[in-house]
């Protein structure tokens, strides 16, 4: 019985390097790796040995035989990523069908390299797999520093209560937390002494700003950023309980990537299923007296482009309450018409209707995807009552009491470091901070607000051998050793 790899896949490839028969692709020297929407067991290949489920950090590989609901479907994408290809046509024929290259030494430290001093500011996926690189493949000592009270950035306050197995990484993470080489400092602002402690320091800080619309009205009390949302049901402490009014029948949110869909899903949940998840307890009290009964997903273009992943819309789907409105008749045109394995062929079997938005929701909760259509205004005098959004007859207006903006995130500026307003990123070159020797980046403020868990461990391995780059090279500013001794004395 072959195994497959399900929604919660990370895609750190933590699997592929313990496969012994090379059957898990796209590896991480494959041109799709970083862009896949998750990993792929190839049936015809696996052996059914386990490596990979044991191996993997958020519980997403089981047998396919004993996949059962909405993750069978999973057992079919799969094979499908397999169908036409002859993956050991591609492969070695040595024992275990790898594809041994000759051997290669990306980095050389010399055998008296002393110990570095080195900073990690944030304890999200980017901070940590710094940490873990610099822990496992150095004698580095690491301080590690976080603002926030708790550990896990991202993964505590960003991932959707309801996927706890893809929290299950932070414990992957969280081991490094009493190695003897690493000091963690939470609840604690990354000061400019950093500095002058540590030979050098990283900057995993994420983006945490919630992109601007330009549009009129998006001021007004009751539209609210995504970032509040998300932190609200996580518990985030800079988010007030109260920071969420469920009191109105639709909301909208601008977006339709995998944040729209965890706020659109959250928000139309039966309580009680999440009442055994992580969800801040003063988020499901307000929940259990939601009035809320639809949620309206816009998307600027139509569904052949859409920027969720095929994991969260199946689990979407899979729930029910699913529809997709029919307002415009490139919508119809484009999943129909889709081959198979194609974004738009997704919602092939979703219900969809011609909804009228001049009439409350109807009885139940359901979510409704709206293609071809951009936000236009925010419309009320003192609150949110309405967004005007874009349509094939001209504009129209969606009766909403909130409106929820998930367009994306951007950077913001980190103290001391040049910040390119453009981009929401600080300017560097594989990590190095523009005009500052011995500063680094990684992950979201580095490149963007693009990837998921997974893309930061290939992000935070070129950032820390740049760093080892310049401690060889002899580039990194001498600190003022006997001020940093003292600090760390002090603690």
């Amino acid at each position: 019985m072959a195994f497959a790899i399900t929604q919660t896949c990370c895609t750190d490839a933590t699997c592929v390097s313990v496969c012994p028969v090379n059957c898990i692709h796209p590896t991480p020297d494959e041109p799709d790796f970083g862009t896949t929407d998750l990993l792929y067991i190839d049936p015809a290949t696996c052996i059914d040995c386990g490596a990979c489920a044991d191996a993997c950090p958020v519980d997403a590989i089981f047998p396919a035989g004993d996949l059962t609901g909405p993750l069978r479907a999973y057992e079919q994408l799969n094979a499908e990523y397999y169908a036409g290809r002859d993956v050991l046509a591609e492969t070695s024929v040595a024992p275990n069908f790898h594809r041994w290259a000759p051997p290669s030494f990306a980095r050389v430290l010399p055998s008296d390299f002393a110990p570095l001093d080195v900073a990690v500011v944030g304890t999200g996926p980017a901070g940590m797999y710094a940490v873990e690189d610099l822990l496992l493949h150095t004698n580095a000592r690491v301080t590690l520093v976080d603002r926030l009270p708790v550990a896990g950035g991202l993964i505590r306050y960003g991932v959707a209560p309801d996927h706890p197995s893809t929290k299950k990484i932070g414990e992957t993470f969280a081991r490094f937390h009493d190695h003897p080489r690493l000091r963690l400092r939470l609840g604690v602002p990354a000061g400019p002494d950093l500095a002058d402690r540590h030979d050098a320091v990283v900057y995993a800080v994420g983006a945490t700003e919630a992109r601007r619309l330009g549009i009129p009205g998006e001021d007004l009390p009751g539209s609210l950023p995504a970032a509040t949302v998300v932190g609200w049901y996580n518990g985030h402490p800079d988010v007030e309980p109260a920071a969420v009014d469920l009191s109105a029948e639709r909301v909208v949110v601008v977006g339709i990537g995998n944040v729209a869909l965890d706020i659109a899903r959250i928000l139309t949940a039966d309580p009680e299923t999440l009442s055994a998840t992580s969800i801040a307890p003063e988020a499901l009290a307000r929940l259990r007296s939601s009035k809320v009964r639809e949620v309206v997903l816009l998307a600027r273009r139509g569904p052949e482009t859409a920027a969720y992943t095929q994991p969260e819309l199946l689990a979407l789907a899979a729930r029910g309450g699913l529809v997709v409105d029919a307002h415009d008749p490139r919508i119809a045109a484009a999943v129909d018409g889709a081959e198979p394995g194609e974004k738009a062929a997704w919602l092939q079997g979703v219900p969809r209707e011609r909804v009228d938005w001049s009439v409350p929701p109807p009885e139940g909760r359901r979510i409704v995807l709206r293609f071809h259509s951009a936000p236009v205004a925010f419309g009320g005098d003192t609150e949110v009552r309405a967004v005007v959004a874009s349509g094939p007859e001209g504009a129209v207006e969606i009766a909403a009491g909130r409106a929820i903006r998930a367009a994306g995130f951007r950077g913001v500026p980190v103290p001391g470091l040049p910040f390119d307003e453009e981009t929401g990123t600080v300017p560097n070159s594989a990590g190095r901070v523009t005009g500052r020797p011995g500063v680094y980046v990684a992950g979201w403020i580095k490149r963007g607000p693009s990837g998921g868990i997974g893309a930061n461990k290939a992000c935070a391995r070129e950032t820390v051998g740049a760093l080892l780059e310049d401690a060889v090279a002899g580039r990194l500013p001498v600190r003022r050793r006997g001020v940093r001794e003292r600090l760390l004395r002090r603690g």
